[in-house]
């Protein structure tokens, strides 16, 4: 009689017949930067994580990396001011986040630094593209994006990140950058990212909600899963080194059908909702929250995500150093 317990009866022998395990190296943790110097803002919504000033930052950077994580996304919080209608401030070279790049890049250069392409940090509309009477322009808003991804691999950017979702831009942002001599810069395409209602608190933390009508008709529809095989192919023939799912741990499927049908590592989004719903259980009493944290990132492993974005992953890395 085959008895699987026989595999399960000492940690030592859990430990050696274990299919997945997540690593720190496994992570990249996203960032979010704001005005100022010295500051910070917690965002109430993701507890634990914050708004940081360019100094700050430097700061969480250089205590991440004593961690081992080294591998940050980071993403722009600015005021009204600075938002226009073609997000111009998304490729000023004297701009916060331009600065910070090259900031980051000059303390820790062995770091990697994943940036975001996408307009609606820096736009008056909120969207991921450019809006016109009430209508987001794809090929319109392909140029806005390949003069932010320069600016940013410029700056010293590791991996472009299109998190935008109009049709064809990895292959207009992958020429662009060949062209500039950026041909080393990767590209971590933003593949199957779903209209969410998981983004809320994301959006909180940049202030970067749509002020017209939602983001449908870029986003993908929460209900197909074949679709991102059709995203898929176009963004790796286009040039992508990444495909990405997001977000994670409800479209754990999808994750699972890209591994099955891509050879390029496949990364998943751990996104702001998601965390911020194992906190709020958390602070209730109703979950153990560092276990719940460990078996969710477990699980987006297992699905088969080499790489995972997630808030938890400094959290993390604090409780691999125990």
């Amino acid at each position: 009689m085959r008895r699987p317990r026989r595999n399960r009866k000492s940690n030592t022998i859990r430990n050696l017949v274990r299919e997945h395990e997540v690593q720190v190296a496994d992570l990249i943790f996203p960032l979010f930067v704001t005005e100022g110097k010295a500051s910070t803002t917690p965002i109430k919504s993701m507890p634990g994580i914050s708004r940081l000033s360019p100094d700050l930052i430097l700061k969480e950077i250089e205590s991440c990396m004593k961690l081992d994580l080294t591998a940050f996304a980071l993403f722009p919080h600015l005021p009204e001011s600075k938002k226009d209608k073609f997000a111009s401030e998304s490729f000023n070279p004297k701009g916060l986040y331009i600065k910070t790049i090259k900031a980051i890049k000059k303390e820790f250069p062995e770091c990697c630094l994943m940036t975001d392409v996408a307009m609606d940090p820096y736009s008056i509309d909120g969207h991921d593209g450019l809006v016109e009477n009430g209508e987001i322009l794809n090929d319109a808003t392909l140029p806005i994006l390949s003069r932010m991804a320069l600016e940013q691999a410029a700056a010293g950017a590791d991996i472009i990140g299109p998190s935008d979702m109009m049709d064809g831009r990895v292959g207009f942002l992958r020429d662009a950058l060949d062209e500039q001599g950026f041909e080393n810069t990767s590209i971590m395409a933003y593949t199957a990212k779903y209209a969410s209602a998981f983004y809320g608190p994301f959006r909180d933390a940049l202030d970067s909600a749509p002020k017209l009508g939602d983001k449908k008709t870029y986003q993908m529809d929460p209900a197909n899963q074949s679709e991102a095989l059709i995203e898929a192919e176009l963004d790796l023939v286009e040039g992508a080194d990444f495909l990405m799912v997001k977000p994670a741990l409800a479209y754990l499927d999808v994750i699972k059908l890209l591994y099955d049908n891509f050879e390029v590592p496949i990364a998943a989004y751990n996104v702001s909702g998601e965390y911020a719903m194992v906190k709020a259980a958390t602070q209730n009493g109703w979950i153990d929250g560092e276990k719940t944290m460990q078996e969710i990132l477990l699980s987006i492993k297992r699905a088969g995500a080499k790489i995972i974005l997630s808030y938890f992953a400094k959290e993390f890395a604090i409780g691999k150093k125990k």
